[in-house]
């Protein structure tokens, strides 16, 4: 029977890496579309092109096993005199590293290019190529690479977990070491690849988007396409792997399992800063339905019970600017007031068409018939919604907001901070710690669309609205 090395022999004589680094795994891998777009970049760095190319996927999606236990060997196989370094958070994660490739190099790269492993320098963590320069050293970050060059660099998660990502230390740390050291290794010409799990916001690809002047390739590969520029042309909602068993209802039990913002960051690769600078989640007070609800679920005696009775109620819509599924969100509120207090009584946020954004709207006025002013942002579909429901739904209340988004959201910031502002525990409605997230995130987050929803209602439902945003600007 024909061996596994002759069958990658033959599959390899154009020296192509997706073939590569399935053969390398010994019949262990198996490519999915994101693998094998990641492969054909890291080909054109094999081939001599110069990139630099910064790869973020979620967890268990086979980005380590494709590039950093792979590539290097493959791409010495190619370029004998050509040096690699790899760096990582820890010492031991990069001597695996180190390994991987001198294993892989020794049965599979150097025979299919008539290579052997140098009888000198053969060590896990230094290795180099018999009668060639070429050779691989793995550092831990922090670690000794003085008098070593690089023609490819890979830094493969510089950040070992959530603790490390949210000290300033550690990510000032990793900043200098790229900027002290391993950015100085570079030779001319050199590639560099940065592939990761995102943690922080400031972690090293927040910084180097910001801060480096090179040409970066960005491959976000996110556990669910979000948007209508997903690198594989996925539809919004789509998941990057199913077949690894990462399906619809592996991503909504994870959602639920880790919480909005670790799952914007570690699986959606978006992470949202901690604490905004507008709006903070230690100001908002909870209430629950009844004293049954809040006795069921044991909650502390800050948790009120949602009055009876309101001095007025509202609706309020910011509607999408497409008639399709886009990035864009349609978000529609009730809020309700009594005396100072304000009260979110129910929420939607879809990415909903045209005609399923007008449906929404009457649901929401049939299911809350007190909250008689409709307030409808007269912009994107905003406007056709307007024009359909006004002979229809009475109470439909154009809106053209005034000042900018952060204007807003800082004139109503003082009734949040005052305690006036009620939401639905979380322990009663899940949903409501997407909103803080959101809340939290804003002017900074991907999206803003409950935000501005819950500016437009705060602003309306109050005689002094007006007041607000004047009170603002004349600080």
């Amino acid at each position: 029977m024909e061996t596994l090395a002759k069958q990658a022999e033959s599959v390899l004589n154009q020296n192509y890496f997706d073939h590569y680094v399935k053969f390398a795994h010994n019949g262990q891998y198996e490519h999915f579309r994101h693998t094998k777009l990641v492969c054909k970049y890291l080909q054109r760095i094999a081939d001599g092109e110069q990139l630099a190319l910064m790869i973020e996927m979620p967890p268990r999606h086979g980005k380590s096993m494709t590039v950093t236990e792979s590539f290097p060997s493959f791409y010495l196989g190619k370029n004998p005199e050509k040096r690699v370094i790899t760096a990582s958070y820890s010492d031991s994660l990069a001597k695996k590293f180190g390994r991987k490739n001198k294993d892989k190099f020794k049965e599979f790269a150097g025979p299919l290019n008539n290579l052997e492993l140098s009888k000198t320098n053969a060590a896990v963590k230094d290795w180099g190529i018999e009668g060639h320069s070429g050779g691989m050293l793995s550092t831990g970050v922090g670690g000794s690479i003085t008098g070593h060059g690089a023609d490819l660099m890979i830094i493969d998660d510089p950040i070992k977990n959530q603790q490390d990502a949210s000290s300033e230390t550690i990510r000032e740390k990793i900043w200098d070491e790229w900027e002290s050291t391993l950015s100085t290794r570079l030779h001319g010409g050199a590639s560099v690849i940065v592939v990761m799990t995102r943690w922080h916001e400031d972690d090293i690809i927040g910084r180097l988007l910001k801060q480096s002047a090179r040409p970066w390739i960005r491959l976000r590969l996110p556990a669910v396409a979000e948007d209508e520029t997903d690198l594989l042309h996925r539809k919004i909602g789509e998941v990057l792997c199913p077949e690894l068993g990462y399906d619809e209802k592996w991503a909504k039990q994870k959602q639920k399992e880790v919480g909005s913002r670790t799952w914007s960051s570690l699986y959606q690769q978006r992470p949202t800063p901690a604490g905004g600078s507008i709006f903070k989640r230690k100001w908002v007070k909870y209430y629950v339905p009844s004293r049954e609800v809040k006795d069921r679920l044991n909650l502390s005696d800050e948790t009120i019970i949602l009055p009876r009775l309101f001095d007025k109620q509202v609706q309020s819509w910011d509607c999408t600017f497409k008639d399709a599924e886009t990035s864009d969100f349609v978000a529609g509120q009730v809020w309700a007031k009594k005396k100072a207090d304000y009260f979110l009584l129910a929420r939607r946020k879809e990415k909903l068409n045209f005609t399923a954004t007008l449906k929404a709207i009457r649901e929401m006025s049939e299911n809350w018939p007190n909250a008689r002013a409709k307030y409808v942002e007269d912009k994107a579909n905003g406007s056709a919604v307007i024009s359909v429901l006004e002979n229809e739904i009475s109470g439909i209340i154009p809106v053209n907001p005034e000042g900018g988004k952060e204007v807003r959201a800082n004139a109503v910031a003082p009734v949040w901070e005052s305690g006036n502002v009620y939401l639905p525990h979380p322990d009663y409605a899940p949903w409501v710690n997407e909103l803080l997230d959101e809340l939290e995130a804003f002017p900074n987050g991907a999206h803003d669309d409950e935000v501005d929803a819950m500016t437009q209602a705060l602003i309306k439902i109050t005689s002094s609205g007006r007041s607000l945003l004047e009170r603002y600007r004349n600080g």
